[in-house]
């Protein structure tokens, strides 16, 4: 899993369309191996993270759960002390 794809499901506020298409982003990038595509490539590119921004963006609109919303502060703060430990700073 990439690392700098977040989890978007169940946090208050809930998820923006902009983080959506980051982490489809990153997705893309991931997969493709690609940071920046050639000019040749950028119309696929593009396309697949449109599509992948509207198929999560489905998907996290129709998840539900009984488990009361996460704060985006507090998970923020656990993944950086969880950095500390791994990386001793």
């Amino acid at each position: 899993m990439c690392r700098n794809i977040k989890i978007l499901f169940n946090f208050e506020p809930p998820v923006t369309p902009d983080e959506i298409r980051a982490a489809s982003l990153q997705f893309v990038r991931k997969i493709t191996g690609f940071n920046k595509p050639s000019q040749s490539n950028e119309a696929a590119f593009q396309a697949a993270v449109e599509e992948i921004s509207a198929a999560s963006s489905r998907l996290l609109h129709a998840l539900a759960t009984n488990a009361p919303p996460k704060n985006r502060e507090e998970e923020a703060a656990k993944a950086k002390a969880r950095a500390a430990v791994r990386f001793g700073a």
